[in-house]
């Protein structure tokens, strides 16, 4: 059993606690704090789990909004509390090694958490947020993502780059890397019009072509092979066939700034990319389209929580930690259900075996650990835009090039571009809350979830997870 201290703020004659603990029949008298005339207080022995509580203030029956609460399907307001299992604090919390160098720095936060017992961990594991209340906070995010629009995405200052479709394939994935950008909008000047997207991916495919034996494409042939020619060698790699037809045959999924955000949050989730471009359309006099901006859940994100910052309560499922809702990708040993295998690679892997796994397996991301199981770095697709500093990918053969060395060279055009490599982690006693705030920074695409000590990999939560359980 866990103590567990109780309190009432706001004043009254004869105040009573009552809850699930009490089986709500018997009411737990709350003292007056010494000095005050307003503060309650009452202590239970609570088991671990979630509990449900009110307070029985003067005959009446009262919720404290200050804290977690939420309302049920018959539309009663409870009080709720998660009460963790008692933690064992570990005597050394290390940082994350690198297998680069020293300086690459890794979320803090993350450390300021004490070390579960592996006990206590799969008795947590037991307890779940119950379904009920998980569908009254989703109902209560559709409803907010249904009522705007993705006009509440549009920055008031910025650029939005493109990339003509006759720009040669070399110098649009230098642009890339330049710009830091892992997806990019193609505009055809032809038809007036923007006709798909360019991705890391598309760098990942073409550096497989150019390392297979009879390659299609030399890294000569790069140096003036098009774009548009690029996206039909693709379609034929894919196996389509030849012949007449609408430009890179799919047509560019895009939103305009009408749709609600969550159309655009699904758009991006049921066509599995990473972006959709913000488009608006003249309908009659002619003009071009506008590319307003480029939407990506990072930003569907940060406006959930800036709506709920100050509210957490009326969405008690944010103030849950994440081993409590079926989320994420997790180790076996974990004991959580998951749709995915956790995959990891060691530094001596080969560059070959990372791509393979990021378009065989779908995954964008593999932790790379070391013969422990603890996180050294992470390797994502956007990561592949590195290579084309100085026509790296020229000079590395797939099967041969470590991950160690790839990661050394993403680490040192990183420095050139975006300054120090991050890893991104948390820990499985994170609430929902924290663990979307950290993901509505548009550079965390993921979080690495680690045991604090040890560092031991135990999960990945991804953007796409977060959204996928909310609309769900």
């Amino acid at each position: 059993m866990v103590t567990t201290r109780f309190s009432w703020s706001y004043g009254g004659r004869d105040v009573f606690l009552s809850g699930s603990f009490t089986g709500w029949s018997k009411h737990v008298p709350m003292t007056l704090v010494e000095g005050s005339s307003t503060v309650f207080l009452a202590i239970c022995n609570l088991a671990p789990g979630h509990h449900k509580y009110k307070f029985l203030v003067d005959g009446v029956w009262r919720h404290d909004e200050q804290q977690p609460f939420f309302t049920d399907e018959y539309g009663i307001v409870n009080n709720f509390i998660f009460v963790r299992e008692p933690e064992v604090v570990s005597s050394v919390l290390r940082p994350v090694a690198s297998i680069i160098q020293p300086h690459m720095e890794v979320d803090n936060g993350a450390y300021q958490h004490a070390a579960s017992s592996s006990g206590g961990m799969h008795r947590e594991l037991m307890a779940r947020f119950p379904d009920a209340d998980i569908n009254v906070s989703r109902g209560r995010i559709s409803v907010l993502l249904s009522s705007y629009t993705a006009y509440e995405l549009l920055p008031e200052s910025g650029k939005v780059s493109a990339l003509d479709v006759k720009l040669p394939v070399k110098r649009a994935f230098h642009i890339m890397y330049e710009q830091g950008l892992a997806v990019v909008p193609i505009w055809d000047d032809s038809r007036r019009q923007f006709s798909g997207m360019l991705t890391a991916s598309d760098f990942i495919l073409i550096l497989r072509e150019l390392h297979n034996n009879g390659s299609m494409l030399t890294n000569e042939e790069l140096e003036v092979h098009s774009i548009s020619a690029w996206k039909e060698e693709k379609l034929r790699l894919n196996g389509q066939p030849d012949g007449p037809a609408q430009p890179f045959r799919r047509p560019l999924i895009q939103a305009g700034p009408h749709e609600s955000l969550k159309d655009v949050a699904l758009r991006i989730l049921q066509n599995k990319i990473s972006v959709v471009p913000i488009i608006h359309s003249p309908m009659h006099d002619g003009s071009c389209p506008q590319l307003l901006h480029l939407a990506c859940l990072p930003g569907i994100l940060k406006y959930i929580c800036r709506h709920f910052r100050h509210s957490p309560g009326s969405v008690p499922l944010l103030q849950q930690p994440i081993f409590a809702i079926p989320l994420g990708t997790w180790a076996a040993e974990m004991g959580v259900a998951s749709r995915r295998q956790l995959i990891v690679l060691r530094p001596s892997a080969p560059l070959s075996s990372a791509l393979n796994l990021l378009m065989e397996a779908q995954v964008s991301s593999i932790p790379i650990v070391d013969d422990n199981g603890s996180l050294l770095d992470v390797y994502s697709r956007s990561d592949i835009t590195a290579l084309a500093r100085g026509g790296a990918y020229a000079h590395i053969s797939l099967d041969q090039t470590s991950m160690q060395n790839v990661l050394q060279l993403g680490y040192e055009a990183n420095i050139v571009i975006n300054g120090p490599r991050r890893c991104h982690t948390c820990l499985r006693t994170d609430t929902l809350h924290e663990i979307m705030e950290q993901l509505s920074d548009p550079a965390v695409r993921r979080l690495i979830v680690i045991e604090a000590g040890s560092n031991r990999v135990q999960g990945i939560i991804s953007l796409r997870d977060i959204f996928n359980f909310l609309l769900g």
